[in-house]
């Protein structure tokens, strides 16, 4: 359950407690977009994602997308936001992973992932020893694929946060 297990929640990118990210010398992000930054099926980054993912940047964070979706997605996306971006990266596979790590030229312990998914972004991210951070998913309606997942992962998720609770009881 360890694998499975994020380091932070936040109910949206918007809640995400960036001091934190700093504290703990997080100066890299990875960062999932469908139902991460923007609903599954909408093009492009709102106004508020869009000044959020500047305000990072201002911040000093550096930035990469990783998509497990279409190059055409990713780069209809990214089109206005101009930032590092990988497509059909296979989370939880670490292959885009460390593709990331090179291009935020940040290693391990100072790069973090942001994603809505356990089995892929929290998995991925924990299998190569990243902080992660599990945000709600902007909206319910997905493929069938990924709703027959988001099943698991709510089960999964109320057993993790069921014993982390109870060792913050410790």
């Amino acid at each position: 359950m360890k694998l499975l297990t994020p380091h932070m929640y936040a109910e949206s990118i918007f809640d995400i407690n960036l001091e934190k990210l700093k504290e703990k010398n997080i100066k890299g992000l990875i960062i999932d977009i469908d139902n991460t930054l923007v609903a599954w099926d909408i093009k492009y980054a709102n106004e508020k994602t869009t000044k959020w993912l500047q305000s990072l940047q201002k911040e000093g964070f550096k930035v990469c997308l990783v998509s497990n979706n279409t190059e055409n997605r990713v780069v209809t996306f990214n089109e206005a936001l101009k930032l590092p971006a990988i497509h059909r990266a296979n989370k939880p596979r670490r292959k885009a992973f460390k593709k990331a790590l090179k291009i935020l030229e940040t290693d391990i312990d100072t790069t973090a992932i942001i994603g809505d998914q356990i089995f892929t972004d929290i998995l991925g991210g924990n299998r190569m020893g990243l902080f992660t951070v599990l945000v709600v998913p902007i909206v319910s309606k997905e493929f069938w694929w990924t709703n027959f997942v988001r099943k698991i992962e709510r089960h999964v998720l109320r057993v993790v946060l069921k014993d982390h609770i109870k060792e913050g009881d410790k």
